[in-house]
């Protein structure tokens, strides 16, 4: 009685072992791509963070910029627009359609 049980337990465990080595390679290939799925979303998730701080602090910058012509300079020529003279004679026009009145 013990050799059958012998035999089953050994042809049990030989039968395992031929799937797993058989089947490694399917489950070395999921594993990595949930891997590469989970650094993609982390990635992502890092990069969206990223994008809202960067527009946070284009929007406290841009005016400055627009008024006073900050963070303008290089070596490559291109328009600057002079905000504070235009917002000066948008003032200024307004003040004197107003004064008309």
């Amino acid at each position: 009685m013990t050799t059958r049980s012998t035999t089953r337990s050994t042809t049990s465990t030989l039968l395992i072992v031929c799937l797993v080595l058989f089947t490694f390679p399917i489950w070395i290939g999921i594993a990595g791509g949930l891997f590469g799925l989970v650094m993609g979303i982390f990635g992502g998730v890092i990069g969206i963070m990223a994008a809202v701080f960067g527009v946070m602090i284009g929007i406290i910058a841009l005016p400055f910029k627009l008024l006073f012509g900050w963070g303008h300079g290089g070596w490559f020529p291109h328009f600057h627009f002079p905000g504070f003279l235009f917002l000066a004679g948008v003032v200024l026009v307004v003040a004197l359609v107003l004064k008309k009145r």
